[in-house]
């Protein structure tokens, strides 16, 4: 008798241990890691020289002196070499007519080289995904690109799918997001994340100045990433995701007004960068930045921070009319990594954060040698900090996204291992950073910069030739 009252009232203990082990369990299969990523990384056919900018420029008739001179200035100014690549189209003269295929192709170049890569490097089988993510913007197919890739790959009829269009450059983020939300009601997943743009059918031929500076900026490129939740994995994997934060300013119509698709006077489509895009850039980030800091910084840092808030409120502060107090992010994050959008974009963060130029280097750079490739730009910028050998074990990471709506999306990393992994850069980091960027569009095009009457405009006959 004694030996059942015992088991009896041992059996809510037990039942309570039960509970606490699964509840312990579910949240070790909670986690999200990164195994492993690829960007893309064009033939050198498909590179952008400085002369053959020069050619693009002038085969569009639309254009007038004013122009001419605007697109230089823009291209001296945005901090883009001439190493980045473009879609094939525009090396065959086509770009004010691309056609639905070339969309298509320049995507399938980029999905064929770098999952044949991601799966190869890693062992793993197109059988053995379980979630696909596709994010590309500007380019809607039937069936959609998600779609080619199962087809292809012959991945799995249970698979989970979601192919997102027109979030633009922060879609990379979005698609963690949905992996993110997976993983923590579902076990030992495997997840495959496709993040691109496709320039082909949105290469702008127009005049509108606020529709061709996107063309000085967006260039071709992709990235593919491999996630999982299983625990058996989690030797292998090189990131741990400690924080995602979205915010959407898309009931502001001045934000979201701020960079749209649209047609021009003339019909022809293309991406409008309206003047108020780094004011909407600028609010969106400080409310991102509001969410996420309490969850990555310690205390002290954000005491201090309130402290000297209050303090300047209340005019006590011994620098009175002095800058604003800012929070010190890197009292909690080891590196920053930063969306490409253009030289304006990591300046105006740098200043917000008051980041140093080694902070900013990796999105500098990044910039340089393959341009805004959209949402897939942040992992090019990753690429370079592992190639410098920057990340160990233990740092942590904050990536800072901007999107079209307008978004910002950030979210924290952990390095679990030492990393100096091979990448996209392995050919060229020991040239970066250059001692001295000099800029090559200057050279070429100074005698357009500084000619001012349109009516003797004329093209020097030597222009075209080698």
């Amino acid at each position: 008798m004694d030996l059942i009252s015992n088991l009896f009232y041992g059996l809510p203990l037990l039942y309570i241990l039960y509970l606490i082990w699964k509840i312990i369990d579910r949240k070790r299969h909670q986690n999200c890691y990164i195994l492993d990523y690829e960007c893309h990384k064009p033939t050198d056919d498909r590179m952008l020289s400085t002369k053959f900018s020069g050619e693009i420029i002038m085969r569009n008739k639309n254009l007038g002196l004013n122009e001419y001179k605007f697109l230089l200035k823009a291209a001296v100014s945005s901090g883009i070499g001439e190493q980045t690549y473009a879609p094939r189209m525009v090396f065959h003269g086509r770009e004010a007519c691309p056609t639905y295929e070339d969309g298509i192709l320049e995507m399938e170049e980029f999905f064929h080289d770098s999952i044949d890569k991601l799966f190869k490097r890693n062992k793993i089988s197109p059988c053995e995904i379980d979630v696909l993510v596709v994010n590309i913007s500007m380019l809607a197919t039937m069936p959609s690109m998600a779609a080619r890739i199962i087809n292809y790959y012959k991945l799995r009829e249970d698979i989970k799918v979601y192919n997102l269009t027109g979030m633009g450059c922060s879609a990379s983020l979005i698609s963690l997001n949905i992996i993110e939300n997976i993983f923590k009601n579902e076990k030992n997943k495997v997840a495959l994340v496709v993040t691109s743009e496709s320039l082909s059918p949105n290469w702008y031929s127009g005049s509108d100045r606020s529709m061709i500076l996107s063309n000085c900026l967006f260039r071709s490129g992709g990235c593919a990433i491999l996630l999982t939740n299983k625990l058996s994995l989690k030797n292998k994997a090189m990131f741990k995701l400690k924080q995602l934060v979205r915010v959407h300013h898309g009931a502001k119509d001045e934000a979201y007004d701020s960079c749209a698709q649209r047609e021009d006077n003339q019909g022809n489509t293309g991406f409008h960068l309206d003047k108020k895009l780094p004011k909407a850039a600028s609010r969106a980030l400080v409310d991102n930045l509001k969410q996420i800091a309490p969850l990555i910084l310690p205390i002290r840092e954000l005491l201090r921070y309130s402290i000297a808030i209050f303090m300047k409120k209340m005019n006590w502060s011994s620098t009175k009319g002095g800058p604003k107090p800012m929070i010190n992010f890197k009292t909690g994050v080891d590196h920053i990594c930063l969306h490409t959008g253009g030289k304006a974009v990591i300046d105006g963060v740098g200043a917000n954060l008051n980041l140093s130029e080694h902070d900013l280097e990796p999105a500098r750079m990044t910039l340089h040698r393959f341009g805004n490739t959209s949402a897939s730009s942040l992992w090019y910028v990753l690429g370079y900090m592992e190639a410098k050998k920057r990340l160990k074990k233990g740092d942590t990471m904050l990536m800072i996204s901007f999107g079209a709506g307008f978004k910002c999306n950030s979210c924290l990393w952990e390095v679990l291992r030492d990393l100096d992994d091979g990448n996209v850069w392995k050919d060229c980091i020991d040239n970066y950073p250059p001692k001295t960027i000099v800029n090559p569009f200057m050279a070429q095009f100074g005698w357009l910069h500084d000619h001012e009457d349109p009516d003797t405009f004329t093209i020097p006959d030597d222009y075209f030739i080698s």
